[in-house]
């Protein structure tokens, strides 16, 4: 299945309206930035944990349903964010990969990188998948 950044944007505007800008979608990867933006940013002018949390969310969901079979819309189950540096600069870059494949559900892992490439924030996450006609 294709997803471009446009399908991801129709169904999930909010990924859109954080900013989100996809590099790549596969299966085995899915990539984006998060351009640093002073409305997103918190003490010392770092990026808000909740921005980078949602840029989690968005690139493990996009991951999730690259690796799901047919028409699917995810949703997620849990989520555990470990925070290990600010991320300042230019933004935000993520990487999604598939740890593990189930049948319903896809355990996803995240990196996000400050434009140093010094890894900031891991994030692991469990999405169920949905058939999108249910």
């Amino acid at each position: 299945m294709t997803i471009t950044d446009e399908d991801v944007y129709t169904v999930a505007p909010f990924a859109k309206t954080l900013g989100v800008r996809f590099r790549s979608i596969e299966p085995d990867a899915v990539s984006a930035d998060l351009p640093y933006s002073r409305d997103q940013s918190t003490v010392g002018a770092a990026l808000h944990g909740g921005a980078l949390m949602g840029l989690a969310d968005v690139v493990g969901a996009v991951c999730a349903v690259a690796n799901g079979a047919g028409s699917v819309v995810p949703a997620t189950m849990d989520s555990t964010t470990t925070f290990l540096r600010p991320v300042r600069g230019a933004g935000a870059s993520a990487v999604a990969r598939p740890l593990h494949i189930g049948r319903s559900t896809v355990a996803v892992e995240i990196d996000i990188r400050d434009d140093a490439d010094r890894l900031c924030v891991r994030v692991t996450q469990r999405v169920a998948l949905r058939r999108a006609d249910a």
